[in-house]
């Protein structure tokens, strides 16, 4: 992993047009197909919806992932797919076979194994190897405890290196599905998109490397950036 590069901005409306700038370049620079895992939550809403109003973008050779879901119908206001859908998808020329929402219905352990068998028909292979990441580029958000994906602070999936993906029953009121270390980390670039006063020491201790928040387990093995407002990047 090289040493991480960071951009700090006025705002979260600076961060999201600079970073849809950003992940423009990104995209053009990469020739043929191009993977791109998706974080939830509130925070990329309107880097999304910059995203969306791009026309300069090839999107027919994007392929869309997520990073993880909350165990809802796909229509449900805090369905990561959906958030996604409204701000970006549906505003875009992305054919629906590029599209690979975590599913959610039936057991959770088997829409975990039925996600990670998506990941590796789309891998072409069923072990993960440096040499060749999973990801073109995966966007992670931070919670303020310190949790990225669903790896949730004190979560037996924390320790989890067999499994690509796999189902998270407590630390939260929802269950959820989250790509695990190995697969989360198979990335050429991996991007931290964060903003707000409430996540600056998340930031800092992340940043620091401080191994009993998940943050500060990842390990990348390409590059690494981080896109911040100065709020979040206030304690740095």
């Amino acid at each position: 992993m090289t040493a991480p590069q960071t951009q700090i901005f006025d705002d979260a409306n600076q961060l999201a047009r600079h970073g849809a700038d950003w992940i423009a370049r990104f995209i053009a620079a990469k020739i043929g197909s191009f993977r791109l895992a998706l974080t939830g939550g509130s925070t990329p809403r309107a880097l999304y919806h910059e995203l969306g109003a791009r026309s300069d973008i090839d999107w027919a050779r994007v392929e869309f992932f997520w990073i993880d879901e909350r165990f809802v119908p796909p229509d449900d206001q805090d369905s990561n797919y959906h958030m996604a859908y409204e701000s970006l998808l549906s505003r875009i020329p992305a054919p629906a076979t590029n599209i690979h929402p975590i599913p959610t219905a039936g057991d959770p352990d088997d829409a975990a194994r039925a996600y990670e068998d998506t990941l590796k028909k789309a891998y072409g292979a069923g072990i993960l190897e440096p040499a060749q990441p999973l990801f073109d580029l995966v966007l992670l958000g931070l919670g303020s405890d310190g949790h990225i994906c669903s790896l949730l602070p004190g979560s037996p999936v924390l320790e989890e290196r067999r499994l690509w993906v796999a189902a998270v029953k407590q630390g939260r009121p929802e269950i959820r599905i989250t790509l695990t270390y190995p697969s989360v980390q198979s990335s050429r670039a991996t991007a931290f998109i964060i903003t707000g006063q409430e996540k600056a020491e998340a930031v800092r201790a992340v940043r620091a490397g401080d191994m009993t928040l998940p943050g500060g387990r990842l390990r990348p093995e390409g590059e690494l950036f981080w896109l911040l407002d100065h709020a979040a990047a206030s304690s740095i």
